[in-house]
C-alpha cells in the first residue's frame, strides 16, 4: 500500500516533498548544518475500509488529509463480524524464491486454489530479490547517488512486466494504477532522503515494506482471476510489535488481535493474501519484522488464529539432519520437536528462526516446511512430539536428529588460579564481552573455575581480547590471571537431538567418531537439558568431523569409503566378492562398503559417491583416467561424505608400500597381502607399526602370511594373552607346498614345476617362487610379530633355483634348461623315502635362539607337514602353553580366491572395531 502523506508529532499533515526541516549543527562535520526530518512519520495511518472505498472510488489520496488510526478507539468499533479462530484455518507463507517470477506466481495461486482448507491465510514475502532492490534505493539516495532513479525505475519495470503477464481487464489497471501512485510517492520520499542525505530507521522499513504490498496484491488478484473471492491484507494494520533492539521485535499479540478482528470485521474472507515481514509499533509507525520476518509473520498469525497448521513454502525438500552442501548424503527429517528446531537453528541450520516458533508453540501449532518445487515431497513437521514416538523409526534409529556448524569463529580462554573461588569473576569477564557488543556463541568451564572459555565471531574477537586484558591488567600483572588466550580458526560442532536425554552413550558415540576420523576437540559444552552436545574444533577439521559424526549417526553404524590399489587377479577377486556381498552386509550387519576408486598402474577410476561394482571393469577401460596415487588418495579420503577410509593394496610393489606410513599418519586405514611394508628395512616396519599404535589407524595384513589363513590373528592372540612363542615351523607357500606334494614316485621335479606353471600355480617366472624370497618375506614377517628384530638379509635361504639359471633371460630359457638339473632333487627325494619321510620346504622362526631361516627338510610319514595335499598351507606354533603339542593351522594357503577371502576379512575386522556389530 502506498500513501501520500506523513504525519509529524503535532498532527500537521504533510506530503513528502514538503517535509519540514530543521538545521542543525554536526560537531563531527565541522559545524556544517545538514538538515534532519522533525519527528517524521512515513506511514499516513488510515483504516483499510476507508482506503478500500476510496480505491474504489478512484479518488487521489493527495486530496485528504487523513486521521491517525491513534484516533479511532478499537474498542469503540462496532464489530459486524467476528473473525472465528482454529482448526478450520490453515496458515501459508511463500518466499522470495516462490513468488520470484509471474509463473511462479501462478503457481503459488494453483497451491492457494486447490487447498481443500476451509479458510486460509496466504503470507507473502517480496518477490525475489526485491527487498534487496528496496535497500540498495535507500543507500543510494542517502549517500546522494542520482542512481537511485534509474535504480526505482527498475523496482517499477519488474513489477508492471510482472503484473502484465499475470492480469488482465480491470484487475490489471487497478494494479498498475496503485503502483504508479506508489512509485511517484517513493520517489518523492527518496528525494527527501537524498536531500537530508540520512533516513530513519522507521523510513527504512516504510520503503523496503512495498515488495510485500505488491506482491500481496498481484498474488490477490491473481487467486480471484481463479474465481476464489480473496482479499489482500496490509499486515501493517494488524500486526502491533514493541522494538526491543535493533535487529528484534516482540510481537503485542493483544493488541494484535484486537486489530485482527476489526480488520476482518470490514473485509470477512475465506482467503487472505497478508503481506510478510511488515508490522507497526504501538505508536502506528511501520516497522519489520527483521530476521526472517515473512515465516514470523506467519507464525504470529497462525497463533492469532488458532489455525490447525502453519506450512511454510519454500526451496527445499525440508529440514537436513545436516548441511547437504558439505555433507551429500544428509537426509530430510520427517519430525523435529519445537526444542530441536530451536537448537539447530542457532547453531546456523537452515531452519526457522527461534522466534519462528515461540508464537506456534504456545498453542502447539504445528509448522511443516515444504518445498514449492517438489510438491510430492511431504516435507518436515515441526511440532510437540507425541508421548509415544515408537512409530518414528528415524528417532528410534537415531537419537540425534541433526548436526549444524558455525564457522569463522575464535576461542578466548581466560585463565589463572586466582580465579577460583573469586565471586563475580564471571560477571567480570562477560560484562567486558558485553560492553563491546560481542556476541558469546558457547560457554566452557571447568568446575574448578581455574579457567572460562567462549567462543565468539573471529571479527569480534580482537575487540574481545583488549577489552578483557584492560578490564584484568590489575590482576594480569599481579599473577591472579595468568592469560588471555585466543585461539583463532575455529568452528562449532552442535549435535542436537530430544532424545539425547533419555539415550545412554551418545556422547561416547559422538566423542569416538571424532576420535576415529583423527579430530582433536578443543572444547565442549552440554546443557543439562542434552538437547544438545557443542564441540569446537579447528576450522579445517569441521567439514570432515560433520561428515564422521553424521556417517555413525546416520548412513549406517560402519560407512567405509575404499580405495582398492591392484585390480589384478586378487584385486578383481576382492572386488568380484564385495560386490555380491555388499549389500547382505548393509542390510543384515548394517555395515555400508563403497568402492571410491579403483587404480592399476596406468589407469584409474574415481567416484565422489560410490563406483558401481558391477561396471567397475568398463568404467576403468572406458572412462579410465591416468593413474595418479596422490590424486586417488585425496578423492578416496578427502572429498567425500564418508570419514572413515580404509586403502587396500593388492599389489606386490614396494612403492605402494612405502606410502602406508603417510596414509596412516593422515587417518587413513590400511589393509593389504603385500609383504613389502613388513618385511622391508627394519628401521621402516617400526616405525609403521608405532604409527599404528600410537594412533586411531588401524594397519591389517592377515593375507600377507596366510592367504586366508588366520595366521597373524592366532600369533596375535596367542601373545596378547600372555603366551611365550619357542617356535614357528611352517609350509607358507602354496606353490611349493603343491610341487613336493607332488613331487612323488618317479617323476621329475622339472615336470612337476612345468605342471605347476601350466595350471597357474607359479609366477609368470617360477624362479619368484623356487627362489624362496617370498617364505622367507613371511617368515621375516612372523618373526618380526613374536618381538624378534631381524632383517631379510638375516635369513640363510635354501633356494631351489640352480646356481646357473638364476642368470637366465627369460622364464621360457629357465624351463628349457631346468631338467638339466633334477638329478639332485630327485637323489635327496631319494633318500628321504628310504628313511621313510618326504622332503617339505619350509620356513622357520626360532625365538629361543633369536633367528629365522628358509629350509628343504625331511619329516616322517606321520608328521602333519607330510600329510598335506594340493597347495595347503601349515603352521605350528610351539609355544610355552603349547610346547607338548603345537598349535596347528592348516588349510589352502594360495590362490586368488582365498588370498581375496583373507583380505574381505581384514575388511570386516577393521568395520568391526569401527562399530559395526560383532
Amino acid at each position: 500500500m502506498a500513501f501520500s502523506s506523513t504525519i509529524s508529532s503535532s498532527r500537521i499533515v504533510h506530503s513528502p516533498a514538503a517535509l519540514a526541516y530543521q538545521s542543525k549543527p554536526n560537531n563531527n562535520q565541522n559545524n556544517k548544518k545538514i538538515f534532519h526530518c522533525r519527528s517524521f512519520s512515513p506511514l499516513p495511518f488510515i483504516s483499510r475500509l476507508s482506503y478500500a472505498s476510496r480505491r474504489q472510488k478512484g479518488e487521489s489520496l493527495n486530496k485528504h488529509i487523513l486521521a491517525s488510526v491513534t484516533d479511532i478507539s478499537v474498542d469503540k468499533l462496532t464489530e459486524e463480524a467476528h473473525i472465528p479462530k482454529g482448526q478450520m484455518w490453515s496458515v501459508h507463507k511463500f518466499g522470495g524464491t516462490c513468488v520470484g517470477t509471474s509463473q511462479r506466481i501462478k503457481n503459488v495461486g494453483e497451491i492457494i486454489v486447490n487447498d481443500d482448507t476451509e479458510r486460509k491465510l496466504i503470507v507473502v514475502s517480496a518477490m525475489s530479490k526485491v527487498t534487496d532492490m528496496m535497500y540498495d534505493l535507500i543507500y543510494k539516495a542517502q549517500s546522494r547517488n542520482d542512481s537511485y532513479l534509474s535504480a526505482l525505475d527498475a523496482v517499477f519495470e519488474k513489477h508492471q512486466l510482472t503484473a502484465c503477464d499475470l492480469l488482465d481487464g480491470d484487475e490489471l489497471a487497478g494494479f498498475l494504477s496503485r503502483l504508479h501512485h506508489d512509485i511517484n510517492n517513493l520517489k518523492a520520499m527518496l528525494r527527501a532522503i537524498y536531500i537530508a542525505g540520512h533516513a530513519t530507521e522507521s523510513f527504512t522499513d516504510f520503503v523496503v515494506g512495498h515488495g510485500e504490498l505488491w506482491s500481496a496484491q498481484m498474488l490477490a488478484a491473481v487467486v480471484r482471476k481463479n474465481g476464489i473471492d480473496c482479499k489482500w491484507m496490509d499486515t501493517r494494520e494488524v500486526l502491533i510489535v514493541n522494538p526491543t533492539s535493533s535487529n528484534q521485535v516482540d510481537p503485542d499479540f493483544s493488541e494484535s488481535e484486537k486489530r485482527l478482528e476489526k480488520w476482518f470485521s470490514q473485509s470477512p474472507s475465506n482467503t487472505i493474501i497478508a503481506t510478510g515481514f511488515i508490522a507497526s509499533t504501538p505508536d502506528n509507525i511501520p516497522t519489520t519484522l527483521k530476521r526472517d520476518g515473512s515465516d514470523f509473520s506467519a507464525a504470529i498469525m497462525g497463533a492469532l488464529l488458532r489455525a490447525h497448521q502453519v506450512t511454510i513454502w519454500t526451496d527445499v525438500d525440508g529440514v537436513y539432519s545436516a548441511d547437504p552442501r558439505k555433507v551429500s548424503e544428509a537426509v530430510i527429517l520427517r519430525t523435529l520437536s519445537y526444542q530441536e528446531a530451536w537448537e539447530m537453528s542457532y547453531f546456523g541450520a537452515n531452519v526457522l528462526h527461534p522466534r519462528t516458533i515461540i508464537p506456534v508453540m504456545r498453542y502447539d501449532i504445528p509448522i511443516v516446511i515444504r518445498n514449492i518445487f517438489n510438491l510430492s515431497a511431504p516435507g518436515t513437521m515441526i511440532c510437540r512430539p507425541p508421548v509415544d514416538e515408537n512409530e518414528d523409526e528415524q528417532i528410534i534409529d537415531s537419537p540425534v536428529k541433526g548436526f549444524a556448524t558455525i564457522d569463522n569463529l575464535a576461542l578466548v580462554n581466560v585463565e589463572g588460579t586466582g580465579m577460583a573461588g573469586v565471586p563475580g569473576t564471571a560477571n567480570a569477564i562477560f560484562g567486558a564481552v558485553k560492553d563491546v557488543g560481542a556476541n558469546v556463541i558457547m560457554i566452557s568451564q571447568a568446575s574448578s573455575e581455574h579457567s572460562v572459555c567462549f567462543a565468539v565471531p573471529e571479527k569480534e574477537v580482537k575487540a574481545v581480547a583488549e577489552a578483557l586484558e584492560s578490564k584484568f591488567r590489575e590482576a594480569l600483572n599481579a599473577g591472579r590471571l595468568s592469560q588471555v588466550a585466543i585461539v583463532p580458526n575455529c568452528s562449532i560442532l552442535a549435535a542436537v537431538g530430544q532424545k539425547m536425554a533419555s539415550t545412554p552413550g551418545v556422547s561416547a558415540t559422538l566423542f569416538n567418531a571424532l576420535a576415529k576420523a583423527n579430530i582433536n576437540i578443543r572444547a565442549i559444552a552440554q546443557g543439562c537439558s542434552e538437547y544438545n552436545i557443542t564441540v569446537v574444533l579447528k576450522r579445517e577439521d569441521c567439514i570432515r568431523a560433520l561428515r564422521a559424526v553424521h556417517s555413525r549417526f546416520y548412513l549406517s553404524r560402519t560407512t567405509i569409503a575404499m580405495g582398492i590399489i591392484g585390480p589384478g587377479l586378487i584385486g578383481a577377486t576382492l572386488l568380484d566378492q564385495l560386490r555380491d556381498q555388499a549389500a547382505v552386509l548393509k542390510e543384515d550387519f548394517n555395515i555400508d562398503l563403497r568402492v571410491m576408486g579403483v587404480t592399476g598402474s596406468r589407469t584409474m577410476v574415481l567416484s565422489d559417491t560410490g563406483i558401481d561394482l558391477s561396471t567397475w571393469r568398463e568404467l576403468l577401460k572406458e572412462k579410465g583416467e591416468v593413474a595418479d596415487l596422490e590424486k586417488f588418495t585425496q578423492l578416496v579420503h578427502g572429498n567425500h561424505f564418508i570419514p572413515n577410509t580404509v586403502l587396500v593394496d593388492c599389489t606386490a610393489d614396494s612403492n605402494v608400500a612405502s606410502r602406508y606410513h603417510d596414509w596412516l599418519r593422515r587417518g587413513i586405514h590400511v589393509i593389504t597381502p603385500n609383504k613389502k611394508a613388513n618385511s622391508g628395512p627394519l628401521d621402516q616396519y617400526l616405525k609403521l607399526r608405532s604409527l599404528q599404535r600410537k594412533s586411531y589407524t588401524h594397519y591389517f595384513y592377515e593375507a600377507t602370511v596366510g592367504a586366508g589363513l588366520p595366521i597373524i590373528s592366532t600369533l596375535r592372540g596367542l601373545l596378547e594373552t600372555g603366551d611365550h612363542i619357542l617356535r614357528i615351523e611352517g609350509i607358507f607357500s602354496g606353490t611349493l607346498s603343491y610341487l613336493f606334494n607332488s613331487f612323488v614316485g618317479t617323476r621329475s621335479f622339472s615336470e612337476v614345476v612345468a605342471e605347476a606353471k601350466e595350471a597357474g600355480y607359479t609366477e609368470p617366472d617360477p624362479r619368484d617362487d623356487l627362489s624362496g624370497t617370498d617364505v622367507a618375506r613371511k617368515v621375516i614377517i612372523l618373526a618380526r610379530e613374536s618381538g624378534l628384530k631381524l632383517e631379510l638379509s638375516d635369513l640363510p635361504v635354501r633356494s631351489l633355483v640352480p646356481e646357473p639359471l638364476k642368470a637366465c633371460a627369460s622364464a621360457e630359457e629357465f624351463m628349457k634348461q631346468l631338467p638339466q638339473f633334477d638329478e639332485e632333487l630327485a637323489k635327496q627325494r631319494q633318500e628321504a623315502e628310504d628313511a621313510g619321510e618326504v622332503l617339505r620346504y619350509v620356513g622357520v622362526v626360532d625365538a629361543i635362539n633369536k633367528e629365522g631361516r628358509v629350509e628343504l627338510r625331511r619329516y616322517k610319514k606321520d608328521h602333519p607337514f607330510a600329510q598335506l595335499s594340493g597347495s595347503d598351507n601349515i603352521i605350528a606354533f610351539t609355544t610355552k602353553r603349547y610346547k607338548e603339542q603345537p598349535l596347528i593351522v592348516r588349510g589352502p594357503g594360495a590362490g586368488a580366491q582365498v588370498t581375496a577371502g583373507g583380505i574381505f576379512s581384514d575388511i570386516l575386522r577393521l568395520a568391526s572395531y569401527l562399530g559395526a556389530p560383532s
